[in-house]
């Protein structure tokens, strides 16, 4: 199965549903997909469901484990069916992960929705917001990606590996 990450401008189809941090062979995980909302007649209750170990741009820990924020940090956890916020105390976002529908996925850029029409994922994810990664400082915003000071737009990426960031950038 091939997931979708809409990051920025910039989608990444990767063959799994995670995203990972490092360099290779010191890789950490911060964001996994669990499972993904489901719009179909007589299909049960299902939402996107998520794992998420980020810090704020402040050192503060955020993690969440199957869509339950832990204990500790000063953020409030917000969720739909297809979409999960971690909001900071003054309401504004931590981070978004949201999964698109398929019209609105469809709707994205020409060259993003020719690759997803070929690739056929079984979600596409957008993440947005600002947050730590280890050491990388991420910021998605809705026309780049900032991965430290290296900036990412307009691309599409399809790769046989995990999507990992590093120092070096983006990895497929």
């Amino acid at each position: 199965m091939k997931y979708a990450f809409v990051i920025g401008s910039n989608a990444f189809v990767v063959p799994r549903n995670r995203i990972n941090y490092g360099e290779a062979g010191h890789e950490n995980e911060f964001l996994r997909i669990n499972s993904v909302y489901h719009d179909l007649p007589n299909a049960e209750t299902s939402s996107l469901n998520i794992d998420l170990d980020i810090r704020d741009v402040n050192g503060t820990q955020v993690t969440i484990l199957a869509n339950t924020l832990k204990a500790g940090a000063p953020y409030t956890l917000k969720k739909e069916r297809d979409s999960i916020w971690i909001l900071k105390p003054d309401g504004s976002i931590l981070i978004q992960v949201h999964q698109l529908d398929d019209e609105s996925a469809m709707a994205l850029e020409h060259n993003i929705a020719a690759e997803l029409e070929v690739n056929t994922p079984v979600a596409v994810i957008r993440l947005t917001g600002e947050f730590m990664a280890g050491e990388l400082h991420i910021r998605a915003e809705n026309e780049k990606l900032f991965i430290n000071d290296n900036g990412y737009a307009n691309s599409v990426l399809v790769g046989v590996n995990e999507l990992r960031f590093s120092s070096e950038g983006v990895v497929l």
